[in-house]
């Protein structure tokens, strides 16, 4: 049916919104939307890395902007001309947007080089550092400074849509239907497309070259509203030249910045670092200490600012988390690794001449860096890399896949497959997306993956800073059917660490390695006796043991338990 609907036209004389500046004033509120979006997510992001948990760290950001951009909502309505103010906005969100991360790199790197700056001055020595006072004050400050530039920029993102909503009142002399709804629908939609562009694009970028070209739109933004509104915005010269020296920021930023940010990074490092990549997932730097004598270079790896191993002991590490395991199966025709992308708890499997081992790691990237020469990487550190982990990966008998070990383990389920032993080598429980891989759950999928008499080790962070967390990862995987022994010795680099090790038929491990007279592999570190005093623990250390909750999927106690531990200890100047 036809409808008698029609549009009235505007009287005589009577002035209206043409499609053209409608349009040009939604596109730009949708791009703007997308914008702060992606600011959220790069502040977030780069607070989480700093801080240790990233997923704390995204809630807080975007509660703290959700706030702040309601405030700005508030105080737009003190900004007499919305036309100059929108101009005079974006050129402020734009060099704010691309200086944040950069500044507070500077920060943090100047106060963490500060001690050692007044030490070199007054003749200290380098083992009577100044802390704490005016110097920890100022390093656990700017650890928060990406919090205060959210709350900066949204209180600016705040004001962009009542001034949009101004600007598109202000030019017809008739009430605009549906003003507001409008402009929130273009934001929504610019919001998921900046949700998209992020996830797809910029999450693999430099963190500040991402914020360099997202300045790059608002600073387009702001162009294009002054060149369509030139004679309503005033000091419309000045502003345009706002904008052009803003493009020679954002383009030196896009081009130096990087490494700019990168060398602030690393003064959070005492050893020199040679290397770094930013991963789709995680922050991997590499350092170097030279000692001279002959001696070959000290390499380290960390991720997002936390030690993952030490050349000089990473043997230490790597002997305790996969011979006693091997040790205490039956077999060892088939390994499951989890974990271990570095592939040097894989160097040490290989030694027990297994038929096949499959290794499962998130991190493509990673792994691609200890499986050839990356192009990009120091010719010396990519051969000390490859020397390390013995070119495991490179070995016929693995079979490498690249998944996320909760899921990839279902994988596994449905492929019917059965291994001798597992090990499971997975960065500590530092925040929520990992202590999933803790949980009875995940326990009892490996349950269904391992061998009645086979045996499985999984890495337990350490029985001395953290004795709740390490005693939870022990009782949940006795939770998930396993019977379970936990056992520790010193490693340099980390300190006391610890190991949770279970079986499921017959003997327990402790009991399986009891009468083992000598290592099946010549390891230059472990002996017998190495192992069975491992499993020795100081008199009371579980007399509080049943207090110790059991990580049940979705408690998040093993999380809690391992920041408690840690808080105290957290220090970003590295060893």
């Amino acid at each position: 049916m036809q409808s008698t609907h029609t549009t009235t036209p505007a009287p005589a004389g009577v002035k209206s919104l043409s499609w053209l500046d409608d349009l040009l004033l939604l596109g730009i509120m949708a791009v703007l939307a997308a914008c702060g979006l992606i600011y959220e997510y790069l502040l977030s992001h780069y607070a989480g890395r700093i801080l240790g948990a990233l997923e704390a760290a995204i809630y807080t950001m975007i509660g703290l902007m959700i706030v702040s951009m309601g405030v700005g909502a508030f105080a737009a309505r003190k900004i007499r001309c919305a036309f100059t103010g929108f101009a005079m906005l974006e050129l402020c969100v734009a060099l704010c947007g691309a200086l944040a991360i950069l500044i507070t790199a500077a920060v943090i790197g100047f106060g963490q080089q500060l001690p050692i700056i007044i030490a070199s001055t007054i003749g200290l020595p380098p083992d009577q550092l100044p802390q704490g006072g005016f110097i920890g004050t100022l390093q656990k400050l700017s650890e928060y400074l990406p919090y205060a530039w959210g709350v900066l920029l949204g209180l600016m993102i705040g004001m962009e849509i009542p001034l949009i909503a101004r600007v598109r009142q202000s030019l017809c002399d008739e009430h605009l239907l549906h003003n507001a709804g409008t402009i929130y629908g273009a934001d929504y939609i610019g919001a998921g497309v900046g949700a998209a562009i992020w996830v797809l694009f910029m999450l693999a970028l430099d963190i500040q070259l991402a914020a360099a070209l997202t300045a790059s739109f608002n600073l387009l933004a702001g162009f294009l509203f002054i060149w369509r509104f030139w004679p309503k915005i005033r000091f419309n010269r000045l502003l345009l030249v706002g904008h052009l020296i803003a493009t020679g920021i954002l383009l030196v930023l896009a081009i130096h910045g990087p490494k700019w940010d990168q060398a602030f990074n690393n003064l959070l490092y005492k050893d020199k670092v040679v290397y770094a990549k930013a991963t789709r997932f995680q922050q991997l730097t590499f350092t170097e200490r030279l000692r001279g004598n002959h001696l070959p270079p000290v390499y380290s790896l960390y991720i997002n600012g936390r030690l993952q191993f030490s050349s000089q002991d990473e043997h230490i590490y790597h002997a305790f988390l996969v011979h006693p395991t091997l040790a205490a199966s039956a077999r060892h025709d088939k390994v499951l690794i989890i974990g271990g992308g570095d592939g040097l708890g894989l160097r040490q499997v290989l030694e027990w001449q297994p038929k096949q081992v499959t290794l499962m790691d998130l991190d493509a990237d990673l792994v691609r860096l200890f499986k050839e020469r990356d192009p990009e990487m120091p010719q010396r550190l990519a051969d000390a890399l490859l020397k390390l982990n013995g070119d495991a990966f490179n070995d016929e008998r693995v079979e490498l896949l690249i998944d996320d070990a909760f899921n990839g383990a279902d994988k596994l389920i449905r492929r019917g497959e059965k291994f001798d032993a597992i090990i499971v080598d997975l960065p500590d429980p530092s925040h929520p997306d990992l202590n999933k891989l803790y949980s009875d759950l995940f326990y009892r999928k490996l349950k269904e993956l391992l061998s009645s008499d086979g045996a499985i080790s999984v890495q337990s962070t350490s029985p001395y800073h953290a004795a709740k967390a390490f005693i939870s990862v022990g009782k949940t995987l006795e939770a998930a059917g396993f019977t379970v022994e936990q056992y520790h010795h010193n490693v340099p680099s980390f300190g006391e660490w610890g190991w949770s090790i279970g079986t499921l038929r017959g003997q327990d491990a402790r009991q399986r390695l009891s009468n083992m007279t000598h290592l099946p592999v010549d390891d230059p570190w472990l002996t017998p006796g190495l192992i069975r005093a491992a499993f020795e623990f100081p008199k009371n250390y579980y007399e509080h043991a049943d207090q110790v909750k059991v990580n049940d999927i979705g408690s998040m106690h093993l999380y809690h338990y391992h920041q408690r531990a840690w808080s105290e200890d957290e220090n970003l100047t590295l060893d």
